[in-house]
């Protein structure tokens, strides 16, 4: 009855299943592992998030790059703002609206620290520079969010150059350090409060949103895996009505024979 299963055309979709089942598995693993290493971000995220600020020397120095465990930390610091090398960068969106981030330097007797002051909107051009409140004179106290530099990587953010003056599309530390006339710390500080607050500011930015920590990516795991009981099941449904249609037909020609007799 089953002889069937050994023909050319089901052979090959037995072998067209027994590919199915390690490709929907590791493709399942593979979620999963994104899954666990975003969970695992989220916690650390949310961990750093919830934590007391700490002085910024306790976790960053000039030269030196921010450990992503690190990322999103409370630090806090102390100096005056050098409004003659601010910058703005190109390309950066608030609640839907398109504008600059704001990334003014920080002077302290151990360096500079770029500090993202906050979103401004863009102006009537492309090419228009925006409006951008000035900073606090004189010595400033800021408690901000520690951010590792930006990287095309890190970011997606094709950097390019030809850009108007003062303008920028990436945070990139390294890179701004070359042009200032004092070290810098290898993070930005993405600004919460300061003391004094001063007058008319740039928008200071949300904390990061942590999303589900990898839920969509837990259940695309979950859903390939069921993929492979749907094959499998597929598999024994196709061959069970092989089987029958087959049983039906040999009894039915068993049927004519018997009333030709």
């Amino acid at each position: 009855m089953y002889r069937f299963l050994l023909s050319r055309r089901w052979v090959g979709l037995h072998l067209l299943v027994l590919a199915l089942i390690p490709a929907f598995f590791f493709l399942g693993r593979w979620q999963w592992g994104r899954f666990e290493e975003r969970s695992a971000e989220s916690a650390r995220i949310t961990a750093n998030l919830a934590a007391s600020p700490v002085p910024l020397d306790r976790l960053d120095r000039p030269g030196a790059p921010v450990p992503e465990r690190d990322k999103y930390r409370l630090v806090t610091v102390t100096g005056r703002y050098d409004p003659a090398h601010e910058l703005a960068v190109r390309r950066r969106t608030l609640n839907s609206r398109v504008g600059f981030y704001v990334i003014t330097p920080l002077v302290t007797p151990q360096g500079a620290v770029l500090v993202n002051r906050g979103w401004v909107p863009a102006g009537a051009t492309a090419d228009t520079p925006p409006r951008v409140p000035a900073p606090p004179t004189g010595e400033v106290t800021i408690t901000g969010r520690l951010r590792p530099a930006e990287t095309q990587d890190n970011t997606g953010i094709r950097n390019r150059s030809g850009l108007p003056a003062g303008q920028i599309l990436l945070i990139d530390t390294p890179a701004i350090a070359k042009g200032l006339p004092y070290a810098v710390y290898g993070g930005f500080v993405e600004l919460t409060a300061q003391q004094p607050q001063g007058g008319d500011a740039p928008e200071l930015l949300p904390p990061p949103d942590v999303g589900g920590g990898g839920g969509l990516n837990a259940a695309y795991a979950v859903q390939w895996w069921l993929f492979i009981g749907i094959a499998v099941g597929g598999w024994v449904l196709l061959v069970r009505r092989e089987a029958r249609d087959l049983r039906t037909e040999r009894e039915s020609q068993g049927v004519t024979v018997r009333a030709e007799r």
